[in-house]
Formats: C-alpha cells, structure tokens, sequence
C-alpha cells in the first residue's frame, strides 16, 4: 500500500496535551516537516515558551531549552552566537511574545540576530485560563474582560508583523493561519522560508501563525474556525510584511 503521509522525524511519537481543536499540534507538524525538508534537525535548538506551548520539548526530536516567560528571543540569541553553526527557533504564543515578552522580541530583530521566530496568535492568554492577552480583539470577552475589550480602557489589540516591519532589522516577516488545509499548506511554506532565511544568514526571520483555542474562546472547533476567519482575519491580515532578499548577518561579533 502507498503510504502518503507519515510522522515527521523532528516530532517525536507521543502524545500530545493540547484540546482538540487546538493549532499547536498542527504548527508543530509544519515546524517539524520543515526541519525535516531541510535536513536540519540534528543541528537545530529550539526554545521553549511559558505557556500552553510549555511542553514543546516533549514533542520536538531536536535540542530543546526552556526559557522564563517571553525571554526566548533572549536565549535564542545567545545560543545562536555562542553556537552560530546551529539552527535556533523561538516558540512563543501572543502572552509570552507580545506582551511579557516584546522588549525582547523587538530588540532581537531590531539587532537582526539571526534567529527564528514562530509566533502563535489565537487572541487570548490559554494556558491561565483565558485572559486578554495583547493581541485580544475590541469587544472580545476574556476573562480580565468579561463584557469585551473596550479600547477606552484595554488599548488597542497589536499587530505584530506590522510593528516589526518598521524595523530595519527583521528580514522575513509572513503572517498565516492554520484554520483550512488550505492556510495550513500556506503556513508550512512560510516556516520554511524563515528556516531557510537564517540558513542564508538574511538575520531576523518571524511567521505568525494566526490559530484557534477553542477552550478559552469558548466556542466548538468548527466555531472557532469560523471566529479566525470572520472576526480575527480582517484584524490581522494575511500576507507577507517583508521579504529582504541578500544582505548577509553580520558574524564578526560571534
């Protein structure tokens, strides 16, 4: 019989913790086909975030460390020129990236390191029960919102891949989704065009992986499919935000 499709080599067979309808499990297949396309895993080092994404370490058959909350720009940093020969990837969701976390993220791609970053945005803080997180949209409930975030007092949800795209640093910067088979074809190209980014030395690669959490949304898997692409779409547009092709990482300072 034909297989057609099998377990990537970088994922490890266990499993996994994430509800059902999650997009972890499925951005973890993508990250891991990717490293296997490439034929990278055994030099890759991955960072771990704070977050439902806790246990990633547990899943991915490379080198994995665990950081303190939003610090993996940090870490991946530093692994990366103590060890430039490597490939390092943050693994962070909307709470550990964008809001404990943004000093760090904006600093590594204002530096450019050379380094990659996935982001998971489903709009809400999942691992602690369902908090506004910053990427949260207007009139959304949460928990720290029960009747929607209201601008007037909350702010004003932020849009990552633009924020970053002001800056000179950061190099490849796609927004996708794995809400349909279709994005999720999509978002594997753009994960391993970030890989291959950094394999260039191009510096600052991010894909942010607009995603569902159906627990903390409130709403059934399908519903939650249908939120991503009614309400957290025209929000956050998918696309590419920047594509700066040449230009090699500076490796002296390593």
């Amino acid at each position: 019989m034909l297989q057609v499709t099998k377990r990537p080599e970088s994922l490890l067979d266990v499993k996994m913790h994430y509800c059902p309808g999650c997009g972890h499990g499925v951005a973890h297949r993508l990250v891991a086909e990717a490293m296997d396309e490439l034929g990278i895993r055994e030099r890759t080092v991955g960072v771990a975030p704070v977050g439902c994404a806790v246990f990633a370490d547990h899943y991915f058959n490379c080198d994995m460390i665990q950081g303190p909350h939003g610090r993996g720009p940090a870490i991946a940093t530093g692994i990366k020129r103590s060890r430039p020969g490597c490939v390092v990837f943050s693994y962070q969701g909307d709470g550990d990236l964008a809001s404990i976390g943004m000093a760090e993220t904006i600093h590594s791609a204002a530096r450019s390191e050379n380094i990659t970053i996935i982001f998971i945005n489903n709009a809400i803080y999942g691992m602690t029960g369902g908090q506004m997180a910053p990427t949260t949209l207007v009139g959304q409930k949460a928990t720290t919102c029960p009747t929607g975030r209201d601008p007037r007092v909350n702010g004003y949800p932020i849009r990552v891949c633009e924020l970053l795209a002001q800056i000179e640093g950061a190099k490849y910067l796609e927004r996708t989704s794995v809400h349909t088979a279709a994005n999720v074809l999509k978002a594997k190209k753009a994960v391993k065009k970030a890989f291959q980014c950094q394999l260039e030395g191009r510096g600052f690669s991010l894909v942010e992986i607009v995603s569902t959490c159906p627990t903390n949304m409130g709403l059934s898997p399908l519903d939650a499919c249908k939120f991503v692409q009614e309400k957290m779409l025209p929000q956050y547009p998918l696309g590419v935000f920047k594509d700066i092709e040449g230009g090699k990482h500076d490796a002296s300072r390593n």
